[in-house]
């Protein structure tokens, strides 16, 4: 079996926060919208499907207390959570707040409008923020 290598185009498009028990924390950089993706840690899957059964609710304790959790702290309006994987094939799950307000309200960001990468100082503080959030995870 091989081992866990994170895709080309999730480490070039985004920073890593941290890490949870499965999913590793990413965040798209694209300052329009607060965007993180949950990867879990397994090699060669690319469905949900393909996770152990235990994996599977893992992933779903993980996506669901994250989601809360960006939600709680960025007071967003709803939160988007996709698993597409047309261009990336690696097993990722989007976590996307959004705003009434933001560019693509209410259509879904994919193919809106061009990612807007954030200043290096902006990112790190975002990251920063973030990454407290997933250090207080516990699995109870």
């Amino acid at each position: 079996m091989n081992e866990f290598q994170l895709a080309e185009a999730l480490q070039r498009d985004c920073f890593e926060v941290g890490q949870l028990p499965l999913s590793l924390v990413l965040m798209m950089n694209d300052r329009q919208y607060p965007w993180f993706i949950l990867v879990p840690k397994r090699a060669d899957i690319s469905e949900i499907y393909q996770l152990t059964g235990a994996d599977q609710q893992q992933l779903a304790h993980e996506s669901s207390w994250f989601g809360q959790a960006l939600m709680t702290y960025f007071h967003g309006d709803k939160l988007n959570i996709a698993a597409l994987g047309n261009m990336v094939p690696q097993l990722h799950v989007h976590h996307i707040v959004r705003f009434r307000d933001d560019c693509a309200w209410p259509q879904p960001v994919w193919g809106h409008s061009p990612a807007i990468p954030y200043p290096s100082d902006d990112a790190e503080l975002r990251v920063n923020a973030v990454a407290q959030i997933v250090s207080r995870y516990t699995s109870a």
